[in-house]
């Protein structure tokens, strides 16, 4: 039997001998485009040369929302059918389409009437005669294949035959395209975590230029640029807050590590009974809540940098053991059984004075030894005050990135005030104060007086009198505010209610204690009281802690 319109002399021997040339087309075009909607077309017009085609559907079973969508369609004339997009599937007749997906049946319809499952497979304005076929891939993802035939056309079993050969190279197509969409996917979303990272950094980008390159750190820099290109260890020295962590990225960014991993540890922050496990992993069941293997940091920093800041905090034990890895390259996890070989820069870093500690025997002398190879030495903000004015413009760029404020200059008599500050907390503290000029001026101006702490008529003390933060704002309180246990009050002094007292002592200890409640340097235990109790009665009078952080 053959087609009216279709040549005597094609016989079915014929026919399917060139099928094969086809299906060899097929599987080039396929292959050639990840997105399978860009070659639907292209595959109609090669269809079309061995079945009666009107159009070619490509759809995808959705387990997650039991639906079949549409993905894919073509004509040989190169357009696109005017197919329906989406069919909610009854959560009774989802089972029957996977179960028909995993047989791998074909099925044919000759008319307008589709049987059973078949209408939730085939678009409702395709009206002829129609050949489906299960699309089948990995891990659960389905899809159908639908071949429509033109008007008062219909299929035979030949067209079936080939039919079939067609639906492994449109499994192939479905699954690229499906990876596609999903990396295109996660590619999204990583692009919007990091936008959304740097706009709670309030940075412009993760490799922002180092303030102050050009003058107060210009021989550092100077430095950075020649032992970047080697893999010495670095050991970077500095006052807390005077960024060392900058200095440490800048050194990778400018090293032949600069596309492998940074990775960051604060030392200090680990849990001396932890410290093995987060350095180095641990093998799954190596001790209580191992539940599974963990990669530690220097094998997630392998191929690029490992940033060890506070490295005067690791205990003696874990000291031996970063000393071997210093010295061989192999670490070894908790738990395990063999050395694994990492390939690490390390950059350590410490506000400590580790010669002393040496002396001391706190922190070991060939451990000294080894990560003393290049020092740098980072000055405090004390000492390159030329650096604050592009400081405190960089920092208000961000406050105003971070909090949704309009940008506001800094100005001169703003520079006057921090010029004359001594900045014991360093770059940190002048970024913390410029955070909190910009949310006390709302974006009209930076209230950088207001949120040094200093009362109107009061004026900064020269730099050189080395007082703090703390010592100049209990300073600038009231004299009724200072009032010694025991003094004598005169008579006919007012004296403040007892909440407004308890206030006025507890926001005192929250500016010597930077906000911090709990710790032994926190509020509650300058007060001499239970944190919970603290914090119930802060509630209780409206004192906020998060004012005084910084």
């Amino acid at each position: 039997m053959v087609f009216a319109d279709q040549p005597a002399y094609l016989t079915e021997t014929v026919e399917v001998e060139r099928f094969r040339d086809v299906l060899l087309d097929v599987w080039r075009e396929a292959c050639r485009h990840i997105d399978i909607s860009e070659s639907a077309a292209t595959l109609a017009a090669l269809l079309a040369r061995q079945l009666p085609l009107a159009g070619l559907i490509v759809r995808r079973l959705d387990q997650a929302t039991q639906t079949v969508t549409t993905i894919a369609s073509g004509t040989p004339d190169g357009l696109s059918l005017s197919a329906h997009s989406r069919t909610v599937v009854p959560a009774n007749r989802w089972a029957r389409l996977q179960s028909w997906v995993s047989r791998g049946a074909i099925v044919r319809s000759d008319d307008a009437r589709r049987p059973g499952d078949l209408s939730l497979l085939v678009p409702t304005e395709q009206a002829g005669a129609v050949l489906v076929g299960p699309l089948a891939g990995p891990d659960e993802h389905y899809g159908a294949l639908v071949v429509v035939a033109p008007p008062d056309m219909t299929y035979r079993q030949l067209h079936e035959d080939m039919f079939l050969a067609l639906l492994e190279p449109f499994a192939v197509a479905l699954e690229n395209d499906r990876r596609l969409h999903e990396l295109t996917a996660l590619r999204a979303a990583a692009e919007a975590d990091r936008r959304s990272l740097l706009t709670r950094l309030g940075r412009a980008d993760i490799q922002d230029a180092v303030v102050g390159a050009e003058t107060g750190l210009k021989t550092v820099l100077a430095r950075v640029q020649l032992v970047a290109a080697s893999d010495v260890p670095v050991l970077i020295l500095g006052e807390t807050g005077t960024g060392k962590e900058v200095i440490a990225r800048a050194i990778h960014a400018r090293s032949t590590r600069a596309a492998g991993p940074f990775i960051r540890v604060n030392c200090g922050a680990i849990p001396p009974e932890l410290v093995d496990s987060q350095l180095f992993g641990h093998e799954r069941g190596s001790f209580t809540g191992a539940t599974e293997t963990r990669q530690g940091w220097f094998e997630r920093a392998d191929g690029g940098t490992l940033f060890l800041d506070e490295t005067g905090e690791l205990p003696l034990p874990a000291q031996v053991r970063l000393l071997r890895v210093l010295q061989d390259g192999f670490i070894e996890r908790v738990g395990g059984q063999q050395p694994l070989r990492v390939d690490v820069r390390m950059v350590a870093a410490t506000h400590r004075d580790l010669a002393l500690m040496v002396k001391a025997r706190t922190f070991r002398e060939d451990l000294w030894y080894r990560i003393n190879v290049f020092p740098l030495q980072l000055p405090p903000l004390r000492e390159r005050p030329q650096d604050i004015p592009a400081l405190a413009q960089h920092f208000a760029h961000r406050a105003a990135t971070r909090f949704g404020l309009a940008y506001v200059e800094p100005a001169d008599a703003d520079l006057k005030l921090l010029l004359e500050y001594a900045w014991p907390g360093n770059i940190r503290e002048l970024g913390a104060v410029i955070d909190r000029a910009a949310i006390l001026g709302e974006g009209q101006r930076l209230a950088v007086a207001t949120a040094l702490g200093f009362m109107p008529g009061h004026t900064l003390e020269s730099a050189a009198g080395g007082a703090s933060l703390d010592e100049k704002l209990r300073s600038a309180k009231p004299a009724a505010d200072r009032l010694e246990p025991g003094a004598p009050v005169a008579a006919g002094e007012p004296v403040a209610s007892l909440d407004l007292a308890m206030r006025q002592h507890m926001e005192r200890a929250l500016v010597a204690s930077r906000g911090r409640i709990e710790g032994p340097q926190g509020a509650a235990a300058i007060l001499k009281i239970n944190p919970h109790t603290l914090r119930a009665r802060m509630r209780k009078l409206g004192v906020r802690w998060s004012e005084y952080r910084g």
